[in-house]
């Protein structure tokens, strides 16, 4: 059974440490005792429309759901080392909002977080934003959907991802990444996806220079481009375009068929790959 406390205000140190099956309704966490880790260590939490300001109000907690909520940027690190947690309509902000999860579920939310989602297991997001600097590092088995991301170096070291119906604005995405899905959605930013295993982009559109350079097992299917050169560079690919690229450099194996090209730049060496500028 749960226990409810309603329009309380904690700011004690461990307010609520260890706290077991509890729901807070519209609760505030800040104050002048300015204390830390408010439900540290607790399972079985439900909070709805709950102001998070002190910092690390979310460690170690296993099973709970957050509704309506929001954390600001002085919670700095608010969920690290969670266990089968969701946020529903939440922000979600802080230097390093999210850490060392397993299990979490984010939907309808908002997030600013220049550290986000690091080294996590297991997170699906849907119908949310981001904006971040270095997010998903070294983070495994991920879904999105319906997410526009802004930031930089995002999903570095990343794998097992499946991404739809989104929009990531960011530079230097999915390097060292491993096998990642990205179907009907806008990928911008340079030197896209560079030393990636196992990356298949489906009817994506592909903003910036020199992408996907460096890659092995790489697939596109009925993708565009724009402002792209000097792809594929030393590149295992086999690609379908449609429309213009500006520019190929040495590929490695594998086909690419496009529509047009600006120049190809194949030098000594770099024979392996079939290119076929259908003209259409």
């Amino acid at each position: 059974m749960l226990k409810t406390v309603v329009k309380k205000t904690f700011d004690e140190e461990r307010a609520l440490y260890g706290a077991e099956n509890i729901r807070l309704e519209d609760c505030v966490f800040d104050g002048p005792a300015d204390g830390e880790s408010a439900l540290k260590e607790s399972s079985g939490v439900e909070a709805v429309n709950c102001d998070f300001r002190l910092r690390y109000p979310l460690w170690h907690v296993r099973g709970g759901s957050l509704r309506n909520c929001r954390m600001t940027q002085t919670c700095r690190a608010a969920l690290w080392y969670c266990r089968d947690i969701s946020a529903e309509n939440c922000e979600m902000n802080g230097i390093k909002a999210l850490r060392e999860c397993d299990g979490t579920v984010i939907g309808n939310c908002s997030a600013e977080s220049p550290e986000f989602g690091w080294l996590c297991r297991g997170i699906k997001i849907s119908d949310s934003s981001l904006v971040s600097e270095y997010p998903f590092f070294m983070s495994r088995n991920i879904t999105a959907d319906n997410f526009r991301m802004k930031g930089k170096y995002s999903f570095q070291y990343a794998e097992n991802v499946v991404i739809t119906n989104s929009y990531l604005d960011t530079k230097d995405a999915f390097w060292h990444s491993r096998n990642v899905t990205v179907t009907d959605s806008v990928i911008k930013g340079e030197y896209l996806a560079w030393y990636s295993e196992g990356l298949r982009l489906i009817r994506c559109k592909i903003i910036g220079t020199q992408p996907l350079c460096y890659a092995k097992g790489l697939v596109l299917e009925d993708c565009e481009t724009e402002g792209c050169d000097l792809a594929f560079e030393r590149s295992e690919v086999n690609a379908t375009l449609k429309g213009h690229i500006d520019s190929i450099k040495n590929p490695v194996s594998g086909r690419i068929e496009v529509s047009d090209v600006g120049e190809i730049i194949l030098e000594k060496g770099f024979d392996g790959c079939e290119i076929n500028v259908t003209g259409r």
